[in-house]
Order: C-alpha cells, then sequence, then structure tokens
C-alpha cells in the first residue's frame, strides 16, 4: 500500500501513512528564529524536535478542550468568583509549583 499525499486545511501537507506506520507526517515553516529556539528546547530535553512539537501540540490541545469545559460549565452554572479563581489558582500552585508541570520525559 502506498502513501498518499494531500493538503490539509491550514495549508500543510498531509501524508497518509500505509497501515502499521507509527505516525502521520507533516511538513511545517516557522520562522528562523523560532527554529533555533525549538531545537535549543528539544535539545536542553533530550528529546527530538518531533517529540517536542508533538508535545507542544499536545499541550495546546489539551488547554484549548479544556477552556472549553469550563466555558460550558459557566454557561450552565454561572461564572466563577474572584475567591473561586483564587483558590483554584492557589491549588494548582501547591500541585505544580509556580514554574508549571513538570515536563514529560
Amino acid at each position: 500500500m502506498t502513501s498518499s499525499i494531500k493538503q490539509s486545511d491550514r495549508g500543510a501537507t498531509v501524508h497518509d501513512m500505509p497501515r502499521g506506520a507509527p505516525s502521520p507526517k507533516i511538513s511545517i515553516s516557522i520562522g528562523a528564529d523560532v527554529h533555533g529556539r525549538l531545537v535549543e528546547a528539544a535539545e536542553s530535553e533530550g528529546v527530538t524536535v518531533s517529540a517536542w512539537i508533538s508535545r507542544a501540540a499536545e499541550d495546546r490541545l489539551a488547554i484549548t478542550e479544556g477552556l472549553a469545559l469550563v466555558a460550558e460549565w459557566e454557561a450552565e452554572h454561572g461564572e466563577f468568583t474572584a475567591d473561586e479563581l483564587a483558590r483554584a489558582d492557589a491549588r494548582v500552585r501547591a500541585d505544580v509549583g509556580p514554574a508549571g508541570p513538570a515536563r514529560r520525559p
């Protein structure tokens, strides 16, 4: 079976991988300054650029999905109060620290 190539709705080239392939491949363009910082970040974490980008996309999708769930909850129950937000912030900081969650390997 051969892979097919198609254009995504965002302009990226997407390759449909044959059955059994580990993951789909895409091609992206980024600015030179971002590229250098990206390579440095991946190297400092001991992962490939592909793994770093994949994790960043997973993180961004989780944030987007979480914000949508919060908006849905607030639409049904009303907006969170300042006190509720402060307590949530304190709980998150206690769980993950001020620098954010530890990075996965």
